[in-house]
């Protein structure tokens, strides 16, 4: 594979600059259904292009990557809104995809950019329905989700926990698996990752679960819409836990 290729693969598993590309349709697509789409078929576009090659990327394009998911989760830690912060959050995990190339079991990374995905769908869908109650989804703006949507709430912080990649959700079994293919500095690269989306997460659930409760007025979930999630929830950990076997 040439590396005009690879930059066109950077399009999709996302390298910076290339990276904003996916970052300004996202936050402009204010149609969730096409945000579902884009955080589904993004990443899988990419590894459709880089299928094609016949070598493993080489290691400038790995640290390019590592590089670029670092820089995208420092920037997590000032994001406030939500459509933003998943965006952030898509192009850090996504990039990681590159590392997994390397691994043994490279044809598990359709699997791989699946379960990075996931969770963030469903934080995308609690997004459109916070936006759809207060016109925004804003962390500062209406703190206390948990006193006066606690079903709501509930689910949104097992959503977000599970898109950082906290075990059992699947994604941390394929972060574990990139970290033991990876070389001691790319090693360090994944911790530090870690370590900035689990910071970030406690930012962002801090800024809208925590606080007086000034948002009472608001219907909380319904129970039948909190089962649907739950079942979501309980599935996806319910694969991470099958993945230390299997596909990790």
């Amino acid at each position: 594979m040439s590396n005009l290729t690879y930059l066109l693969v950077g399009f999709f598993l996302p390298l910076f600059p290339f990276s904003i590309g996916f970052n300004v349709l996202f936050t402009r697509v204010n149609h969730w259904p096409l945000r579902l789409a884009l955080l589904l078929v993004w990443p899988q576009i990419g590894l459709a292009l880089l299928a094609r090659a016949d070598v493993p990327p080489p290691h400038w394009i790995l640290t390019w990557a590592m590089a670029t998911a670092l820089l995208y989760s420092l920037r997590l830690l000032a994001m406030r809104e939500l459509g933003g912060w998943i965006a952030f959050l898509a192009t850090a995990a996504w990039g990681l995809l590159w590392l997994l190339a390397q691994a043994p079991a490279a044809g598990g990374l359709s699997l791989h950019a699946l379960w990075f995905s996931l969770p963030l769908v469903m934080l995308a869908l609690l997004g459109a329905s916070l936006e759809r109650r207060f016109g925004g989804a804003y962390t500062g703006i209406y703190q206390g989700l948990a006193q006066g949507m606690p079903r709501f709430s509930a689910i949104l912080v097992v959503t977000v926990l599970a898109a950082v990649a906290t075990p059992p959700a699947p994604s941390f079994f394929s972060m574990l698996s990139a970290f033991l293919n990876a070389t001691p500095m790319l090693m360090l690269g994944l911790a530090a990752l870690w370590l900035l989306w689990t910071w970030a997460a406690a930012r962002l659930l801090q800024g809208l679960i925590v606080g007086p409760g000034n948002c009472r007025s608001q219907a909380d979930l319904k129970p039948s819409g909190a089962w649907v999630y739950t079942a979501a929830l309980v599935a996806l950990i319910a694969l991470g836990a099958a993945l230390p076997g299997g596909l990790a």
